[in-house]
């Protein structure tokens, strides 16, 4: 019998890569493991991907400073760019990429870049800086996301400012989809023109599509695709990605650790919220909103207990969830739960809570245990 356990299984991983390639033939592949690699442990998805990928792109400094800790030497890329100086300067020691997404982040960069320069044409032994290295940059246009950016009529002068950047190696154009997952509005085909205008004029490789982009916009998969949630198996969107090949990488479970009798009209759980309308057996589940499950599943919404669906009843408590599994059920304490997986895809469970897939998988707690399988 197991608490909540995760199984993540390394070669479902590498079998979504392997799709992602077929679908974007012509492109590299940065692999999105922000937020702990969703959920999967970021440590022990780079292990698995270091060589099936050309790159792995994260949020924070602190996860670009976890994956070449643990080893891997390949492109790291800051895709919200560095927050302060302090960050810069781990950016150029430790020679990750990084996206510059605005005016700040340029100024600040040829500050530093003024003054390295100036070491650099002193002697070796009066050098009084650490040693920095060029970076590659990703210059971020706003295409249409309204979030991160430069305008697109700014391009000319942050590409020339950094061109002339001697602390920059390389540029790379890269904007992000708001709408890709709706291939009738017509808005990503606007964001894609205002992407192609603004970059066609440069020597530069280009990245838009991340994961909603390599499932349905083709033309935009340019020199890097940046997968995020489909390398784990799941939709990006409400729509289960099973048929296209992908496959379920996380599977969530735990067991039962009791099963009790319970009387019709009697009450169950926090506040009474549901009480039973005949006599049936309950299933007391080992996880709750302190493992991450969320606590505002409604009624009703599925768990997997010995090939069948059976659903929530009571409220999610946190360390335990109560379910209705029926008077004539012949489970027992120690059957096994499954929250989402192969058997139950999660694509369902948060359209029943109503929330995201993201939400669910980004949202489990350390104390959840997690299982690596190959």
């Amino acid at each position: 019998m197991k608490p909540a356990t995760a199984i993540i299984d390394g070669k479902a991983l590498r079998h979504n890569i392997d799709i992602i390639k077929s679908l974007a033939p012509n492109s590299q592949i940065c692999a999105v493991v922000k937020a702990n690699a969703y959920g999967l442990g970021i440590s022990r998805v780079v292990k698995n991907l270091e060589d099936h990928v050309d790159g792995f792109g994260v949020a924070r400094i602190k996860e670009a400073l976890i994956i070449q800790e643990s080893g891997y030497e390949g492109k790291i890329v800051l895709l919200e760019g560095f927050f302060n100086k302090e960050e810069l300067l781990k950016t150029l020691s430790r020679r990750f990429d990084t996206v510059i997404h605005n005016i700040e982040q340029l100024t600040l960069l040829e500050s530093v870049a003024k003054k390295w320069q100036a070491e650099q044409e002193k002697g070796f032994w009066q050098r009084k800086t650490k040693i920095y290295f060029p970076i590659n940059v990703w210059l971020k246009i706003d295409t249409g996301m309204h979030r991160l950016g430069i305008h697109p009529n700014q391009v000319e002068e942050f590409y020339q400012r950094l061109k002339n950047c001697p602390l920059v190696e390389n540029i790379t154009f890269i904007s992000h989809f708001s709408r890709a997952d709706e291939p009738d509005c017509g808005y990503t085909e606007k964001q894609i023109q205002v992407f192609e205008t603004a970059s066609r004029d440069y020597p530069v490789q280009r990245s838009i599509s991340a994961s909603n982009g390599i499932l349905y916009w083709k033309q935009a998969h340019y020199d890097w695709v940046r997968p995020g949630i489909i390398m784990y198996g799941i939709s990006p969107h409400d729509t289960p990605i099973v048929d296209l090949g992908f496959q379920h990488v996380m599977t969530l479970s735990s067991s039962l650790i009791a099963v009790r009798d319970h009387k019709a009209g009697e009450p169950v759980g926090y506040g009474g919220a549901w009480i039973s309308k005949q006599d049936t057996k309950i299933g007391v589940v080992a996880i709750g909103y302190g493992d991450g499950y969320p606590r505002n599943a409604p009624e009703g919404t599925p768990v997997f207990i010995n090939g069948r669906k059976v659903p929530i009843v009571g409220r999610v408590s946190m360390d335990m969830m109560t379910v209705d599994l029926g008077i004539d059920s012949q489970d027992k304490v120690g059957d096994e739960v499954i929250l989402w997986g192969k058997d139950l895809l999660i694509e369902e469970v948060a359209s029943s809570i109503g929330v995201i897939n993201y939400e669910l998988i980004t949202q489990l707690t350390p104390r959840v245990l997690i299982e690596y399988i190959d």
